[in-house]
């Protein structure tokens, strides 16, 4: 997979029984996505500047094993779909000390203007669409 973000577990994030709320891991997902595109140099930030912003269409998450207070967990995510408008997102959730698998998720987002209408990134910030293809196919690289 693509890009790794290591993440430690707040106290505030479980809930009375002391483990991770289910809710809170969409918001891992979201500082992944956030940390993958500052790290491959398209923050938030620009694209918003140039009017794009990354609404999410769909969110699937698939919990396998529960984490804790102070537990490390490593979210592996990548692109498996990218058409200009639309992607695709696939996460792969690990507890960091035992590698046990916590959660398999899937996220869909699409491309919009301020007003929410649909746009093509490729018309609207090429240089960016650029970087998404070469992101997706060097991924579809690693599956070969």
């Amino acid at each position: 997979m693509g890009f790794i973000y290591e993440r430690k577990i707040n106290y505030y994030e479980t809930d009375k029984m002391g483990v991770v709320h289910h809710s809170n891991y969409i918001r891992f997902l979201e500082e992944a996505r956030c940390e993958w595109m500052s790290k491959n140099e398209m923050p938030f930030s620009t694209l918003e500047k140039n009017g794009v912003t990354i609404p999410v269409l769909e969110v699937n998450c698939n919990y396998k094993y529960h984490v804790t207070f102070d537990d490390v967990i490593l979210i592996n995510m990548t692109i498996t779909e990218y058409t200009g408008v639309r992607m695709t997102v696939k996460y792969v959730i690990t507890e960091k000390s035992t590698g046990n698998i916590v959660l398999l998720g899937e996220s869909k987002h699409c491309f919009t203007d301020k007003n929410l209408k649909p746009i093509n990134l490729k018309k609207r910030v090429p240089n960016f669409h650029e970087k998404f293809e070469n992101l997706l196919e060097k991924d579809k690289l690693k599956y070969i």
